[in-house]
């Protein structure tokens, strides 16, 4: 895979990619010479990070959560450009917070794994079709480290992060033998918008567990995404990397 893939006339999709964590990475991966498709149902945040990221990105107004418009947004890309390299997953949303299981909402939890899961699987499904045919591809998850530990207060969140690495699991099994690499990364906290609407008292419940005793940054997400995400990482699927300060080492 060294020897023929290289960031060079890569492209890219991000679900979520104008903002918060796709959107830093869609920010490195342009730097790198990859051209990025930003996916979001927001038409504003597409169009700032659009204006943000240059001339080369591409931003499609979509909703993740349904596959007729996934399957017309990667068409449109796979018309424009003839191929699809990268699948990023990173739209998300973490649902009510601070709240007991017995008092969770039914109707909040099937949006939190609407988004978070189902969302995952509709944009594989679109995109995996076009990497097998070059036989190559990269495929990111974002998952949490509230999916490997569970956050008390969070159940639907949690519960969703730990069903998107099991998905990875699969996907990077049944695609072994192929050339698509399918991993997830598992942050903790990292200052995002998502994060600061959170309430404090769970904020600081999920960095006191942290042993650097300090949030992540996006510098640092978009860093280790991209490794996963690069032509180098031919060995590894099936896998959750850590970006958790030391709180997971496992």
């Amino acid at each position: 895979m060294l020897e023929t893939h290289s960031w060079e006339n890569q492209v890219a999709i991000i679900t979520g990619g104008a903002d918060g964590l796709g959107f830093a990475l869609a920010k490195r991966l342009t730097q790198l010479g990859v051209t990025v498709v930003a996916l979001d149902r927001n038409p504003d945040l597409i169009a700032r990070a659009q204006k943000e990221l240059g001339e080369t990105a591409r931003g499609l107004v979509t909703d993740v959560t349904d596959p007729a418009a996934v399957k017309k947004s990667v068409d449109a890309v796979v018309a424009e450009f003839g191929r699809i390299d990268i699948l990023v997953n990173s739209a998300g949303m973490t649902g009510q917070t601070n709240i007991k299981s017995h008092e969770v909402s039914l109707e909040d939890f099937d949006r939190v794994f609407a988004l978070n899961v189902r969302a995952c699987l509709i944009t594989f499904q679109a995109v995996a079709p076009h990497m097998l045919e070059r036989d190559y591809g990269r495929v990111l998850h974002i998952a949490s480290i509230a999916g490997k530990d569970g956050n008390a207060g969070m159940l639907a969140y949690s519960s969703s992060k730990a069903a998107v690495i099991g998905m990875t699991k699969v996907q990077g099994k049944e695609y072994a033998e192929t050339g698509i690499r399918v991993n997830a990364l598992a942050p903790a906290v990292v200052r995002t918008a998502m994060v600061e609407a959170l309430p404090p008292e769970q904020v600081k419940y999920m960095t006191d567990k942290i042993p650097m005793k300090r949030c992540g940054t996006m510098e640092e997400f978009a860093e280790t995404a991209a490794f996963i995400v690069s032509p180098g990482n031919g060995f590894t699927t099936g896998f959750t990397f850590d970006l958790s300060g030391g709180r997971a080492v496992y």
